[in-house]
């Protein structure tokens, strides 16, 4: 078993650093006989590149670059690269620790000996983590747990079934879902999701802010538009839930919000109250409410316009 870890990344220099230098220090196995860290550029303007091929203190890491052309694209340039026949998927802002890779190696390797055959991928634990000095030291929370059935954000499979399944939709071009509708296609084609909590990832981001509204708000309304792309593809009540288009999500999120009254304005002196007294989480958790309003009149909002097209 031969790892290509691949990683797109686009102008998080900073994070990456301790991304990469986490991967350098893994433990050795006899569970994989090597590996490889395939860090796809997707046009970044911070340095990124000169940065890489300057640096000598990454040996595992290769670089391959591309202009600007989002998530999707960029995994499936690594993928097509990889020398590997497994494929890990992190992010550029996942810090790991020594025993991640041993971890999902042993973990795959169970699931065949049990198996008798390579139908399933192993999914690490992600940990949110605003700790930039020191992102391994936050412990698990409720929060941190994810019902997502294929995530790119730790997840190790077979590369010949990503070749199979087609790869990453490059039609999702704006936030969120790619992931996502990859793994329908995978669960149509039989594999299994198989836990890995060993192999631990650490998920840094800053901690939350009021200045940080307006980008998020965007990307729900992102969201929205490419949930419906990805219910195009997969008209089923499983997506609808999953992107929030059905009633339900219409009332939750209507009656929590107040229909909208409990928004980014109103509630700015509650949140700022909160993060003032360094609890930033809980102001992003109550911000979730609005902006969870804002996804699903994004959703609906893109589906009057499908069907006016």
């Amino acid at each position: 078993m031969f790892f290509s870890i691949v990683i797109p990344t686009y102008n998080r220099k900073p994070i990456l650093e301790k991304c990469l230098r986490a991967l350098e220090l893994q433990n050795g196995s006899d569970r994989y006989s090597g590996y490889e860290v395939v860090v796809v550029d997707d046009g970044s303007t911070d340095g990124t590149v000169n940065w890489l091929k300057s640096s000598a203190e990454f040996p595992h890491v290769r670089l391959l670059e591309q202009a600007h052309g989002g998530a999707a694209a960029a995994r499936n340039y690594g993928v097509n690269e990889a020398k590997g026949d497994t494929i890990i998927f992190i992010d550029s802002d996942l810090v790991v620790t020594p025993v991640f890779l041993e971890s999902h190696a042993l973990t795959l390797a169970e699931a065949r000996l049990e198996t008798g055959g390579d139908r399933f991928f192993t999914y690490g634990a992600v940990i949110n983590t605003a700790n930039f000095e020191q992102p391994t030291a936050e412990p698990y929370k409720i929060t941190d747990f994810s019902a997502a059935f294929f995530a790119t954000g730790n997840v190790a499979i077979a590369r010949h079934w990503l070749l199979e399944a087609g790869l990453f939709d490059t039609g999702f071009q704006l936030y969120g879902w790619e992931d996502l509708e990859l793994g329908v296609r995978l669960k149509q084609l039989g594999l299994k999701l198989i836990k890995c909590p060993a192999a631990v990832g650490y998920h840094w981001h800053p901690a939350f802010t009021l200045e940080q509204i307006p980008k998020l708000i965007d990307q729900e309304i992102q969201r929205g538009r490419m949930g419906v792309l990805f219910y195009q593809k997969h008209p089923t009540w499983e997506v609808k839930m999953m992107i929030q288009m059905t009633w339900i999500h219409r009332v939750l999120w209507g009656v929590l919000s107040l229909g909208g009254r409990l928004n980014e304005r109103s509630l700015a002196p509650l949140l700022q109250w909160l993060i003032d007294r360094g609890k930033p989480s809980l102001a992003l958790e109550i911000a979730r409410v609005f902006l969870n309003w804002y996804n699903v009149q994004g959703v609906y909002a893109a589906y009057r316009e499908l069907g006016a097209a």
